[in-house]
C-alpha cells in the first residue's frame, strides 16, 4: 500500500495475476478464455492481453485502455472482449473491477437460457441475490458489449447467454469471489437436480434475508423497487422491461409454478354385475395359478 492508502499499480497488476491463476486453476478460464479489469482512474483501465492464459501471466503482461478501450500502454494486444467491461463501468461508477469468464456449472445455465432458481439458499441470496441472463451476440464488438447495458445497472452478477459469465464489484476480489459463488451455487443445483429434487423457502423467508444485506453494505435492488412489488421466489425481476429476451424456467421450476396432477384411477369397463364377478374370479386364480403349490 502506498502512504496515501491507495494500493499501488504494481500490486494490483500483481493481484490481477492471482485472480487470473485462480480462474485457470479452477477450471473457469481453459487455455486462454476469460479477461479481467481494474479501473484505475476515470479514464485508465488497466486489462488483461489477448491470447495469454490467465494461469501464466505476469504483470508487465497487463495493458492499459481508455473508457473508449483504446490502447494506451502494454507490449501486448489488449482484450477484445475489454468492450463489455467498459460497458459496464459507464453505466456502473461505483464498479472498479470485472471478471468474464466461462464457469463450467453456471456457463451450463447459460447455455441452456435456464433462470438462476431463488429461495433455495441463504448465502447465495444475501450474497448475490438476483442474477440476469443477457441475450447472445457475437462477441467481441460493441453490439456484444451493448447487451448486458440494460442489466448491469441492477445486478453484479450476469450470465451471458451461450458464453458464460461476467461479476462486478468494487475490487478485482469481490469481482472474482462473485463468480465463485455463482459456479458453486450452480453446481449445488445441478447436484440436487440429480439427487431427485430441489426445495424451495418462501418469500417471507427470502424477504428476511434480504433485509440483512444493508448492514452487510450489499445493495439489493429489490430494497429499492418494494419488496412488496416483488416475485420473491418466482421470475426473474430481470424477465419484464430490461429487454426482449425472456429466458423461461425448463429445468429449475420455482415451487410456487409447480403443479402436480393427482393420480387418477381409471376403473375397467363392465357391462354388468355378472361381468364384473367374472373379471374378478379369473384375476384371482389366474393369481392362484401363477404361485408354486406346496408339498
Amino acid at each position: 500500500m502506498s502512504s496515501n492508502g491507495l494500493m499501488s499499480e504494481w500490486k494490483l497488476r500483481e493481484e490481477m495475476c492471482e485472480v487470473g491463476r485462480r480462474l485457470y486453476a479452477k477450471g473457469f478460464a481453459a487455455a486462454n478464455d476469460g479477461n479481467i479489469s481494474y479501473r484505475l482512474s476515470e479514464d485508465r483501465v488497466l486489462c488483461t492481453p489477448t491470447r495469454v492464459s490467465k494461469g501464466y501471466m505476469k504483470p508487465d503482461d497487463l495493458c492499459i485502455v481508455d473508457m473508449d478501450g483504446k490502447q494506451i500502454s502494454g507490449q501486448r494486444k489488449r482484450s477484445s472482449e475489454i468492450l463489455l467491461h467498459l460497458a459496464i463501468m459507464k453505466v456502473r461508477p461505483d464498479v472498479r473491477s470485472c471478471v468474464h469468464c466461462h464457469p463450467p456449472h453456471a456457463t451450463a445455465f447459460a447455455v441452456a437460457h435456464e433462470p438462476i432458481p431463488k429461495c433455495t439458499m441463504p448465502e447465495f441470496e444475501v450474497f448475490l441475490g438476483e442474477v440476469a441472463i443477457a441475450p447472445y451476440e457475437t462477441p467481441g464488438g460493441q453490439l456484444f458489449a451493448d447487451t448486458v447495458i440494460p442489466y448491469a445497472k441492477d445486478t453484479d452478477t450476469i450470465l451471458l447467454a451461450n458464453h458464460g459469465t461476467i461479476t462486478c464489484g468494487p475490487d478485482l476480489m469481490d469481482a472474482y469471489f462473485k463468480t465463485e459463488i455463482i459456479d458453486a451455487y450452480c453446481r449445488i443445483l445441478i447436484l440436487a437436480k440429480q439427487i431427485g429434487r430441489v426445495n424451495y423457502y418462501s418469500d417471507e423467508k427470502a424477504a428476511e434475508l434480504i433485509k440483512l444485506k444493508p448492514s452487510l453494505g450489499i445493495r439489493d435492488v429489490r430494497l429499492e423497487k418494494g419488496l412488496e412489488n416483488c416475485d420473491l421466489c418466482g421470475n426473474s425481476l430481470f424477465r419484464e422491461g430490461y429487454s426482449d429476451f425472456k429466458p423461461e424456467h425448463q429445468a429449475f421450476i420455482p415451487a410456487k409454478f409447480q403443479h402436480v396432477e393427482p393420480a387418477k384411477t381409471v376403473a375397467p369397463a363392465v357391462d354388468s354385475m355378472e361381468a364384473l364377478v367374472k373379471m374378478i374370479t379369473d384375476q384371482v386364480m389366474g393369481a392362484m395359478n401363477g404361485q408354486p403349490t406346496s408339498c
